[in-house]
């Protein structure tokens, strides 16, 4: 059969490979072409278009790269006129995805799949009527989107989340041990915090400087993960010192790492379950009124995936006004110093790992795909 999968930025790229590699595992004759990113292609995609060209954050950022966006919208549906694929199958970015899902089933005709559904359970839930309407099935990456989506009469498919696949795989694989390591970061065997500011210039720009003014102020040496594809000299821009930067190494940082202080995303959820206690902070402008507003348009309490998937607060959320270096600084100390505060967190962590399950998400999401297209 043949497949188009679209994703538009890092992560979706990640996923969408796996999920290419499950495909031809179970189908020969697999034919995909995708817009996504350098995985995806390893794993045996025809690339369409790179996400570099996609990732716009932002409503000033995509209305400043329109030409761009609608160069994408034109490209993607003259490749889908071309390749007239038995499936289009979306990962994510539903900016994008939900406009293509309306082309694709509306002027082509052709089945469309959402793989990792948008969040619309946080925002956005009158997306709803438009999924229910158009998709073909849905597979969700978390156990209570199920019961959201149920109230709306949909009926999901939950395969399991595929960052529980990534760190297993990554924990059976990794040579290196804590004090390698640290040694490798020059940090002999020393405790450290590590810093976590995301993968786009913009959010990093916006929380790096308060992260670092944090730990500075605390008697720990601490460590950046880099993100792919943006210079150090970047990061010097924001303030850090270029030596303390490391990239290709992000979940060994964490791993062993006393703590961590996380930009919210998917790094909350990574962060988990390599066991590490954490701060969850994000910087929005606008201060006490954007942290106002937040709490009138999000339809869920928290930000961080650990506390939206629990339901509860394990891990402590810096937001908007919240975030500042003194606050960092405290909930990092009240980490270290109080191992009660820990072990409540670190049992917590075993919690969501029950929830979320084993291993073999995009095999799940590839039988289902296959089972229904057979159909």
């Amino acid at each position: 059969m043949k497949y188009f999968i679209i994703a538009g930025e890092a992560s979706g790229d990640m996923h969408g490979a796996g999920l290419i590699r499950a495909i031809r595992q179970r189908d020969a004759a697999a034919v995909v072409e995708c817009f996504g990113g350098d995985a995806m292609q390893h794993a045996g995609g025809r690339l369409v278009r790179h996400y570099r060209e996609m990732a716009f954050m932002g409503f000033f950022n995509v209305m400043l790269n329109a030409h761009k966006v609608i160069a994408n919208f034109r490209i993607a549906k003259k490749a889908l006129r071309n390749f007239m694929p038995d499936v289009v199958i979306l990962i994510d970015y539903p900016g994008f995805n939900m406009k293509m899902s309306t082309y694709v089933v509306g002027q082509l005709g052709i089945p469309v799949y959402y793989y990792i559904a948008p969040k619309i359970w946080a925002w956005k839930t009158y997306r709803v009527r438009q999924l229910k309407r158009e998709m073909s099935g849905i597979l969700t990456i978390f156990p209570f989107e199920t019961a959201f989506y149920a109230r709306y009469g949909v009926t999901v498919q939950y395969v399991g989340n595929p960052t529980v696949d990534t760190i297993a795989s990554y924990i059976d694989s990794d040579p290196m041990t804590g004090s390698e390591f640290r040694q490798f970061a020059a940090l002999g065997e020393a405790d450290y915090i590590a810093l976590l500011p995301g993968s786009r210039r913009q959010e990093i720009a916006s929380c790096l400087p308060e992260m670092i003014r944090a730990a500075e102020k605390l008697n720990l040496p601490f460590l950046i993960a880099g993100a792919p594809g943006i210079d150090a000299s970047f990061y010097e821009a924001c303030g850090a010192d270029a030596s303390r930067v490391i990239a290709g190494h992000t979940y060994r940082m964490i791993r062993y790492a006393a703590v961590a202080v996380v930009n919210s995303g998917t790094a909350t959820l990574e962060t988990a379950l390599l066991n590490t206690p954490q701060v969850v902070v994000y910087h929005v402008k606008g201060g006490r009124l954007t942290y106002w507003l937040k709490n009138r348009i999000l339809k869920i309490p928290y930000i961080s995936l650990v506390n939206i998937l629990l339901q509860k607060e394990v891990v402590t959320e810096l937001v908007a006004h919240l975030m500042t270096a003194g606050k960092i600084e405290s909930e990092v100390d009240r980490i270290l110093r109080d191992k009660e505060v820990k072990e409540k967190m670190l049992s917590s962590y075993s919690e969501l790992k029950r929830q979320l399950g084993a291993p073999g998400t995009a095999g799940r999401a590839a039988d289902y795909l296959l089972n229904k297209l057979k159909k």
